[in-house]
């Protein structure tokens, strides 16, 4: 049995839900984070020192990182959800890389300010959402005549970059049309496991 410490409407929450609904795997999840006010406490900073979700606990090992744990339980439970080789792995791998080092600052910086009125935005609003659309053009890209991220099946770079990717997608903003990336969300939109991880 696992156990997700992390409220259901984090992104990296749901990339965790994703996959363990996408392997049928038992769990539980208890609210944590934000609203919650529950992640600075002596006891959850003993667990988990970043203060963030989500946090995994399976018997007697505590994970944290989002994509740590997908690693985890591709490795222990899931093999099929990444590569056989070192080098196929480093195919899924990059793309969960990616998400967190090139697309999470635009991610992040157009979240916040598409909640902002315009007089409330920071100066670098606009840099940052032109960002995303470049990180997010590029990914397009990548996805022309694809079905996946990777390996021509669904790996944990599909899991990890789908809850970010929809939402970024969905922001109000001026871009491009991006067939393929949306077509590929919409693709992850349907699967059971994905509904279930973000409904």
């Amino acid at each position: 049995m696992y156990k997700v410490l992390g409220r259901k409407t984090s992104g990296n929450v749901q990339k965790v839900l994703f996959m363990l609904e996408e392997i049928e795997a038992a769990y539980e999840r208890e609210d944590y984070g934000r609203q919650f006010e529950n992640t600075q406490t002596a006891e959850y900073k003993a667990m988990n020192p970043t203060s963030k979700v989500p946090t995994l606990i399976h018997d007697d090992l505590v994970i944290w990182e989002s994509n740590t744990i997908l690693r985890y339980l591709a490795s222990t439970v899931a093999p099929s959800l990444t590569g056989e080789t070192a080098g196929q792995r480093t195919q899924v791998e990059r793309w969960m890389d990616f998400l967190i080092s090139a697309v999470n600052p635009g991610y992040m910086g157009t979240f916040k300010g598409s909640r902002q009125s315009p007089e409330e935005r920071p100066p670098e609003y606009a840099g940052l959402v032109k960002d995303l659309i470049a990180q997010c053009t590029l990914i397009d890209g990548h996805l022309d005549g694809k079905s996946f991220f990777a390996l021509d099946k669904l790996t944990i770079a599909d899991i990890a970059c789908a809850p970010i990717l929809k939402r970024c997608i969905g922001f109000d903003i001026e871009r491009p049309q991006l067939p393929n990336l949306e077509r590929w969300v919409g693709s992850m939109s349907e699967r059971p496991a994905f509904q279930a991880a973000t409904g």
